[in-house]
């Protein structure tokens, strides 16, 4: 197979898990590869192997991105090379699990923020003034389903995704006058070797049985991206969990947060998860029931603010209904009556 694109795409944490199925994806679409890890010999191995396979280029770059050099070496290299990189795939990033106060190590923490955070800044700040040059290019961020919740027991990394998710969102909007597109993948947990790597296997939410393939979430991610769109989030469990994040306060997203990151033993079974949601979702129509007091005594322009929150409200509750039962359905038809109510 000969290369069909003659574009090429640079994914750091391109050696495993998602970022690895990344990889087979651009690869057998004929991309040509500028593979990044921190281990050059296997690296290397699955360079070779995508050439011989695909008959494409594979370059591949050894760099730690915990390393503040690492996003420079990793452009100054590219640009030595005469390499051109039409996509770019923020893809590497890590944990760390236990209680921020502690449990954790710091040094550990402040390699998260470099990793996920501040290289992903860095390199797309080099790569991004490129594109625009050409007007031409592709960005994919790996955020999570944590990029707009908190998330207790793993602080510091979910503070990472929620960074990622508000920047790759401020700066799409900069470049909406350009052929330039920004999506932020968000899955939630994934069949791969994070979790033995944060310290976490052993919570309810690595469990292999519940966690999601690491290919089905590329290639959601890969399709998103291709399409041009803001963010997928990968999983219906997830697109319900982000949806409730959205209108539920914090602290109730937080706990039921907490519940994955608690030991197998300890945690709540599926049908608790679920009551939860359920419980959360009633909590939505609520929200929608408690706007119509204060639509009644606000102005046309107050109004128009709280027909927004209202409608964000019952769409969450609608979509993640779908998934929980019949009863949490009746708790959303109420919602619209409601709604429907206030807005007449």
């Amino acid at each position: 197979m000969e290369n069909t694109t003659g574009k090429t795409v640079l994914i750091t944490g391109a050696t495993s898990g998602i970022g690895r199925e990344l990889t087979n994806l651009f690869a057998k679409d004929g991309y040509n590869l500028v593979l990044v890890a921190r281990s050059g010999d296997s690296l290397r191995l699955i360079a070779d192997e995508y050439e011989q396979q695909f008959g494409i280029k594979a370059t591949t770059i050894t760099q730690d991105l915990a390393d503040p050099k690492a996003a420079d070496a990793i452009y100054e290299q590219t640009q030595q090379q005469g390499i051109t990189v039409d996509i770019l795939v923020n893809d590497a990033g890590m944990g760390e699990y236990g209680k921020f106060a502690t449990e954790t190590n710091l040094q550990k923490e402040l390699d998260i923020v470099q990793i996920n955070a501040v290289s992903l800044m860095h390199l797309t700040k080099l790569y991004l003034k490129d594109m625009v040059g050409r007007n031409e290019g592709k960005i994919l961020m790996l955020g999570s389903e944590v990029s707009v919740s908190p998330n207790p027991m793993m602080a510091v990394y979910g503070a990472t995704k929620a960074f990622i998710k508000s920047f790759s969102e401020a700066i799409r909007n900069e470049l909406i006058d350009t052929n330039i597109t920004v999506t932020v993948l968000m899955p939630g947990a994934t069949n791969t070797d994070f979790f033995n790597k944060a310290g976490a296997a052993h919570v309810r939410g690595a469990d292999p049985s519940k966690t999601a393939n690491p290919a089905d979430v590329a290639k959601e991610g890969y399709d998103a991206l291709m399409k041009g769109k803001d963010h997928v989030v990968a999983g219906w469990k997830n697109k319900a969990k982000v949806a409730m994040a959205h209108v539920l306060p914090d602290p109730f997203v937080a706990a039921n947060a907490r519940k994955d990151m608690m030991p197998k033993d300890e945690s709540d079974d599926e049908k608790s998860q679920l009551t939860s949601l359920a419980l959360g979702i009633g909590v939505a129509a609520g929200v929608i029931a408690g706007l119509y007091l204060a639509y009644r005594r606000s102005t046309p322009v107050e109004q128009a603010v709280y027909r927004y929150k209202a409608g964000k409200a019952l769409n969450s509750a609608k979509n993640s209904s779908k998934y929980v039962g019949n009863s949490i359905k009746e708790s959303a038809r109420k919602a619209q009556e409601t709604l429907e109510d206030v807005l007449a």
